[in-house]
């Protein structure tokens, strides 16, 4: 089975626009405006220094567990710290869409304003959403919406005062199940969408 990608980009400091996903090149990347890496540290404000970047990470981790600490209880949002001092947040799609929808549910926009009032304060970030989904239906179509329902989260974060150039979205379809997809709990956990929160680091 696949597993899910601890660094959904290259390191910045190759100067690279759009990098890769577990060796496999995004597709209908959005949010690409000349993301060098020094389009990125000026779009911020400048980087992080390297000794800084550890407790600025777990400081931000903090308060993304403290505003969805009730999505979290629920099930409904996940917070790790995984390698290369990225913070990843996952949510269950049937929370964020109706099915078959690109569409953000009403009821979701409460969580994705306190996920945007979190790095909106942490600014030295970059942020990638990738949308991933079941194996149901065919696997241009589950691209094709994992695709769409990353756009929408990262328009939702732009319409929220997020800078555009800290976005990125890919979608990845069915192609990294998380769980079996013979069962319909499985199915369900498969159906997400994950935010990766990586510092700018100068040099």
């Amino acid at each position: 089975m696949p597993r899910p990608s601890d660094r959904p980009f290259e390191n910045w400091e190759k100067g690279a626009a759009i990098g890769a996903v577990g060796g496999a090149v995004l597709g209908a990347v959005a949010y690409k405006r000349d993301r060098t890496k020094g389009a990125v540290i000026g779009a911020v404000g400048g980087g992080l220094a390297g000794g800084a970047v550890g407790a600025y990470m777990d400081s931000q981790k903090r308060d993304l567990e403290k505003n969805l600490a009730k999505e979290i209880q629920s099930g409904q949002a996940r917070v790790e710290k995984m390698p290369n001092q990225i913070v990843r947040i996952t949510m269950t799609s049937q929370t964020a869409f109706d099915t078959n929808s690109t569409a953000i549910k009403p009821g979701f926009h409460s969580t994705l304003d306190k996920l945007a009032d979190v790095v909106v304060r942490y600014g030295k970030t970059t942020l990638t959403v990738v949308g991933h989904t079941d194996n149901v239906g065919s696997d241009q179509y589950n691209q094709d919406l994992s695709q769409r329902r990353a756009l929408s989260v990262a328009q939702y974060f732009e319409s929220k005062r997020v800078n555009a150039l800290r976005l990125a979205t890919a979608g990845k379809g069915e192609s990294e199940p998380i769980a079996s997809n013979a069962s319909e709990g499985g199915r369900q956990a498969n159906r997400r969408v994950e935010i990766y929160v990586e510092p700018v680091v100068q040099g």
